[in-house]
């Protein structure tokens, strides 16, 4: 795609590196066909191409008030991030790094109505803190009846027990975990699930309270400068223990383990982050990266339970790690069903599903239909926005997998 920026507008990153992202687009529109949104609207502006072309008009024209507005935002609002396009495109076009200088820029030339500014203030700070997070969570499940419609269906009524951890210590082999912000809060099983495989396996997992959220909430809510602090904060957390030799840092939501493994781009151009950015980049790991490099059948884990498994978009796309879950479990013994249409989003989305609610109850309906399809028993994930925006349509009961192979293991105090 041909571009047309001036000289000037070149000397500046950001214009950089949309200049060299837009002239990798040839625009054929393959993405189009696979994006989730153009599927369900069928406007051009609400798929890959279209939002590029609009995204270069704006980018070419800095002075341009009269086709730049609202619309613009909307169109760009309504991507979800997911990804698809990027697996799509014969060409590599690397459109969410494209789309996270536009939402930059839409930002800053068409400000937000007062409501919008405070809505997308508030999950920032609720979902953030693990803590805060917990509070409300609660506060919501003692008051639900009084829970606005579209927050409502977020709130399971009561959490898995986590049982318990085994002592880390014990192990040579150590990796860090990313606790995560509202996974503690909606699904505490999972990271304990999460310990006690991985103790079977002889690693432990050293925990970091210093680590918090990953980032990517304020990132992609275009708080970016809040989602980089956030990312420095946790570097320095690790870093004392990547020193010491801790294996990886493992993720079992795959947003956050998409976005850990993107410190090193976000923080490229600080000098004094940089460098240890690529090194905690490198070492980021989703939780099925850690499973699939070890000898299994020391599990002894035989399961024949049939389940479906929702790959989520931040996984397949983002982390290109589709089909990795799915031969873990086959591997184990476990029953996979077939779901049609396994590329597409199920509107979760991070906070999609509460700023974009009609759009993401469209897709989770259509992606249960999928899931559903099969007959499973349960359905497995690997992220806990997918796995709390499906449960809230009060279908299917659905779960984090390692929580599945947890309690499948002999003697193991897990639950399913």
């Amino acid at each position: 795609m041909q571009t047309h920026f001036t000289e000037e507008a070149l000397k500046q990153p950001h214009i950089q590196e949309a200049d060299r992202v837009l002239r990798s687009c040839v625009h054929c529109g393959f993405c189009n066909a696979t994006c989730p949104t153009y599927q369900l609207l069928g406007d051009e502006r609400d798929g890959p191409r279209g939002r590029i072309y609009l995204m270069k008009q704006m980018l070419e024209n800095p002075d341009d008030s009269e086709n730049v507005t609202e619309q613009t935002r909307l169109h760009l609002d309504r991507c979800l991030t997911c990804r698809n396009c990027e697996t799509t495109c014969p060409s590599g076009v690397e459109y969410h790094k494209l789309l996270d200088i536009g939402r930059a820029e839409i930002e800053r030339r068409v400000p937000r109505s007062a409501a919008d500014r405070a809505q997308r203030y508030a999950l920032r700070k609720a979902l953030v803190e693990p803590k805060r997070f917990q509070a409300l969570l609660k506060l919501g499940q003692t008051f639900h009846p009084l829970v606005p419609g579209k927050l409502k269906d977020k709130l399971p009524p009561k959490p898995v027990d986590a049982g318990t951890r085994p002592d880390h210590k014990r192990h040579a082999r150590q990796m860090l975990i990313l606790e995560g912000c509202v996974q503690p809060g909606l699904s505490p099983n999972t990271n304990a699930a999460t310990a006690r495989v991985l103790d079977r396996l002889g690693i432990g997992l050293t925990p970091v309270a210093e680590a918090g959220c990953c980032g990517a909430i304020d990132f992609h809510l275009n708080a970016q400068d809040d989602g980089r602090t956030r990312a420095r904060a946790n570097i320095d957390a690790w870093w004392p223990y990547i020193e010491a030799g801790a294996e990886a840092i493992v993720q079992t939501a795959s947003g956050c383990g998409a976005f850990v493994k993107e410190y090193r781009d976000i923080l490229k151009d600080d000098p004094a982050y940089a460098g240890k950015a690529k090194r905690v980049s490198a070492l980021a790991k989703d939780l099925v990266e850690v499973l699939r490099d070890e000898e299994l059948t020391s599990l002894q884990v035989n399961e024949g339970r049939r389940l479906a498994f929702h790959c989520p978009c931040t996984l397949q796309h983002a982390q290109k790690l589709g089909g990795a879950v799915e031969g873990v479990l086959v591997k184990l013994g476990f029953t996979l069903t077939p779901v049609q249409d396994a590329h597409l989003c199920c509107g979760s989305a991070g906070t999609y599903s509460i700023t974009q609610p009609e759009l993401a109850t469209q897709l989770r309906d259509n992606k249960l239909n999928a899931l559903e399809a099969g007959n499973p028993e349960t359905i497995v994930t690997a992220n806990i926005g997918c796995q709390t925006h499906l449960n809230g349509a009060g279908r299917t009961p659905v779960r984090h997998w390692i929580e599945i192979v947890d309690a499948a293991l002999p003697g193991s105090a897990g639950s399913a």
